[in-house]
Formats: C-alpha cells, structure tokens, sequence
C-alpha cells in the first residue's frame, strides 16, 4: 500500500501538523512517500531522511516557488500519476483547506476532512460540536484524508532513513491562475494557534475585559501566543482568530497556561493534546483541573503579575 504525505513548510520549517500527519501515516503502515513543494526547503528534506519512511520527493519549479493553490493542485495530480498512493494525507491546516477539495474534484474521489484517529482503514471523525465519534471507512479506490491537530504526536515518528529524489513536473502557466499572499498566512490577523509551542489562554475568569490585558503581559514574558475560551469571544473580549475549541483552533502547544478557563468539553477538544497544561481558577472543581499537569487554585488577578515580575527577574 502506497501512501502520500503532502508537507506543509513555512520560512525553512516544516508545519508540526506535517509532522502529525507522518505519524499518522506510519500508523496505517505501508510505503509512505513524503511531498515537499517549494524553493528554501533543505532543511526540511534533511529532517524527513531521518524518518522511516520509503522517501521524499522535492518539486522546485518557478512557477511555483512558495504555496499556490493551483500549483499545488496541478504538481499533485502529476505525483499521484507516479506514486499511486491509496492515501493522500495532509494535516488539517488552512492551507490544506484551500487545496485539497480542488484536487479531491480533479481526482474525483473523497476527501475525509478533520479525522481525529486511524485503525486499519477505518477513520474517526468528531461530530456534533465533539459529543460524538463517527466511524467512516473506504471500500474502495484511493481517498484523500486530513487529521485534526494532535491527533498523532511528532514524538511517536519512527526514526530511520530515507532518500531524496527530485522530481521535475511540466506546468502550463495558463493553469496558474490564482496568487497567494506570501508568506501564507494562517489567519487575517496574524495569529498561528496551530504552530504556537506556547499559549496563554484566557476564560471567563479574567472577570472583564480590561483583565485581559495581564493575559497578554504573561504572553511576552514567555514568548507565547494568546487564546481564549468561547465566552470570552463571545463576549468580544477578544477576536475569533483566538478562539481554542471544537469551533476554534486545534492547538498542541508545549505548554497550554490556562487563566480561569472552567474546562468545557468544548474547549477541551481543542486542547487536550497539549504536552504540559497549566491551570489558575478560583473553583477547586473546575473541569479543567482534570486534566491539568499543574493546578493553582486561586485567584489570577493576584497571581499572574507576581509571576511576571518574577520571569523578569529571571
């Protein structure tokens, strides 16, 4: 079985979905052939020849130097013709949003969006707002698939080697009718939840908005970008683009630092694949503690600018 993992990279660094993705696609096992597109992508080929994969095929043509939804579209029609892969996996980012329904229409067959786990050839799919799994299954033909963010860890890729090829495709200018900003953009206002290694989430618990600020101070101390539950969205605390959760972003940051988040299931869906969650709320029975590798009960008002004062001491 041959399978078809499309890399996503950005300024010399491949996405961690595309990382997931591999992991992912070690999992359903059988020949794994990785796709890098673009020019400044040797570091990216370098990290994939240390993985247990079958090898990875680089496509530089000038005509598409960086992500072009057409472009892609047209060398991945030209790649499937050669590799043949019953799979074509890609995480599920934005980016892969814009492209892959294009070629699930020129290849004429499904796409299975946002899948959350793999089991032979049968697929797990979230649905109604996360309360419920859906099994789906292919009977036949190749199909193209997308896993939801921290599905599959980066830490469970199985380490190897494998060889580079480069691949020369023949593109019609003619078909490269669309632009993409550059660089690609995960959002309109500038925020990558979806890449972030450190985020601050904020809940209902900052009480108003004008507390919101103290999410963003322990932001810069720490690097880190900030995020926020449904209501405080809701509320017009803070914009969209922010919001973690079955109807926001997937995040699987390093550290998730959540400030009076209660820990909906909601929100959880969208966070629980964190490596490390840290959780300030007043309640001793906040949900979230549940899940939390560090409780503080208290109040974060008093808190969050001790603890900022002492990182920058630090």
């Amino acid at each position: 079985m041959n399978i078809l993992v499309i890399i996503e990279h950005k300024n010399g660094v491949m996405h961690r979905m595309s990382k997931e993705a591999i992991a992912g696609a070690q999992k359903i096992g059988g020949n794994v052939t990785a796709l890098v597109i673009g020019e400044n992508s040797d570091s990216i080929t370098d990290e994939l020849s240390s993985f247990q994969i079958e090898k990875t095929l680089l496509v530089t043509n000038e005509k598409v130097t960086s992500y072009n939804v057409d472009g892609y579209k047209e060398i991945i029609l030209q790649i499937v013709k050669v590799v043949n892969p019953e799979f074509i996996i890609t995480g599920h980012t934005y980016q892969a949003r814009d492209f892959m329904p294009r070629l699930s229409a020129s290849l004429d067959i499904p796409f299975i969006p946002d899948l959350v786990s793999v089991e032979n050839s049968s697929f797990t799919k979230q649905i109604m707002n996360s309360k419920l799994n859906a099994s789906i299954s292919s009977s036949s033909g190749p199909v193209l698939i997308s896993f939801q963010s921290a599905s599959f860890s980066e830490e469970n890729i199985s380490k190897g080697s494998s060889p580079l090829e480069k691949f020369e495709v023949s593109l019609d200018a003619s078909n490269i009718r669309s632009t993409a900003d550059e660089p690609f953009q995960e959002s309109a206002s500038e925020v990558d939840l979806e890449s972030a290694e450190l985020i601050v989430s904020v809940g209902r618990g900052i009480e108003k908005e004008e507390n919101k600020s103290i999410a963003f101070d322990l932001a810069e101390v720490l690097g880190a970008e900030v995020s926020a539950s449904r209501p405080v969205v809701d509320a017009g605390w803070l914009p969209s683009s922010r919001q973690v959760g079955s109807s926001g972003s997937t995040v699987s940051p390093k550290l998730y630092f959540s400030l009076g988040v209660s820990g909906a299931i909601q929100h959880v869906v969208g966070m629980k694949g964190s490596k490390n969650i840290l959780a300030i709320n007043k309640d001793p029975d906040a949900p979230i503690f549940e899940i939390a590798d560090y409780a503080v009960v208290g109040d974060l008002l008093d808190i969050i600018p001790k603890l900022i004062e002492k990182l920058k001491d630090l």
